[in-house]
């Protein structure tokens, strides 16, 4: 029982299990390894269900790691990004790309490595370096245009966002307040009907005061918006094309109306925040969302208008999307550097001009 011939064939037997063994050991703290890893998403508060339906868990099934969301407006999350600008948590930051922009001038965001984004080249031109810098990409666009009463002479026939200044809409205009992003939208283009130089913005500054007497109210969420329409009181608004399904069921004769001088396109991006620890990560994730297949079901659950020119959103889908050749070539952006320099300004002189009555 104790011989050297058995001592060597026990050795040995250890030894080659364990050698056998190695393998597997390996593959299961690279496994392990893999789904140790977590991806910190900063994101909106809304549509939280369905983005974890359609991206969150399919990714996270594909990726073998999980994911963190962190919500919230995006003022608080990029006040979030710079005090912890030392110590990075967040890997993927979604915002407007004015304030992408903020923020990368403040040096909180790193470049996308966008030849690695395999679907980049079905996203919209103008969506696949918003910022010009390689440290955004558009995951949605969404537009601003007209809704009308067409029963009411006075606004049936509005084919241009100077109509807004005809006399006989007083009491039944609305418009929206420049804290949100209907109410940027509906100041610059105003500026670009009223011939201004679409800088500081103060020909449309101007243009709107002189008419304020006139607005039933400056909206400031889209549910008062939607309220106002319902009980006649408004005839005519900017509006974000998301809002569009839930206006056309308060079953008033509404219209929507791309008028002559263009429609507003506001984008939402993705970006990486400097020092983040997952980059190549979150270069895949933001790959995902941008698929088509992801940005159809995003679509067809009126979540997201798509960025991917290749999605096909469901008929029955497309009014509460910014989609399709008349849409998509109606869009005029605001440049976001032009934003981010001017924006505290037109704010003071809303305020001064226009908030004050």
């Amino acid at each position: 029982m104790n011989s050297p011939l058995l001592a060597r064939v026990g050795l040995a037997f250890v030894l080659g299990s364990v050698l056998g063994a190695l393998p597997l050991v390996a593959q299961s703290q690279s496994q392990s390894q893999s789904q140790s890893r977590s991806l910190v998403v900063s994101t909106y508060g809304f549509n939280g269900d369905l983005l974890k339906k359609h991206v969150y868990d399919p990714f996270k099934a594909q990726c073998k790691c999980d994911l963190v969301i962190e919500t919230g407006n995006v003022a608080e999350r990029l006040a979030k990004l710079e005090a912890r600008r030392a110590n990075p948590v967040v890997d993927l930051i979604q915002m407007p790309d004015f304030t992408a922009l903020e923020a990368s001038n403040k040096g909180l965001l790193q470049p996308i490595a966008l030849a690695k984004l395999k679907n980049l080249g079905e996203v919209y031109d103008f969506g696949r370096d918003p910022l010009r810098n390689q440290q955004a990409v558009a995951n949605t666009v969404y537009l601003v245009g007209l809704v009308v009463r067409s029963d009411k002479p006075a606004s049936a026939s509005v084919t241009s966002w100077k109509d807004l200044w005809r006399p006989e809409l007083k009491g039944h205009l609305m418009l929206a307040n420049i804290t949100g992003n209907q109410g940027l939208a509906t100041l610059f283009m105003a500026d670009k009907a009223w011939g201004g130089l679409a800088t500081d913005l103060s020909t449309g500054i101007g243009k709107i005061a002189a008419i304020k007497g006139n607005v039933v109210t400056f909206y400031t969420q889209t549910a008062q918006m939607t309220a106002l329409f319902a009980q006649d009181e408004a005839w005519v608004a900017p509006v974000g094309r998301f809002a569009w399904p839930n206006l056309k069921k308060t079953g008033k004769p509404l219209k929507w109306v791309v008028p002559k001088e263009g429609q507003l396109g506001v984008m939402n991006v993705l970006a990486i925040p400097k020092g983040a620890k997952n980059a190549d990560l979150t270069e895949q994730l933001i790959d995902f969302w941008l698929s088509r297949d992801v940005q159809t079901a995003l679509a067809n659950d009126l979540v997201d208008s798509p960025i991917n020119r290749n999605a096909r959103p469901r008929a029955d889908a497309l009014d509460g999307l910014t989609f399709g050749a008349e849409q998509i070539d109606s869009l005029t952006f605001m440049k976001p550097d032009m934003v981010v320099r001017e924006r505290a300004g037109w704010v003071n002189q809303w305020n001064r001009m226009i908030s004050t009555r």
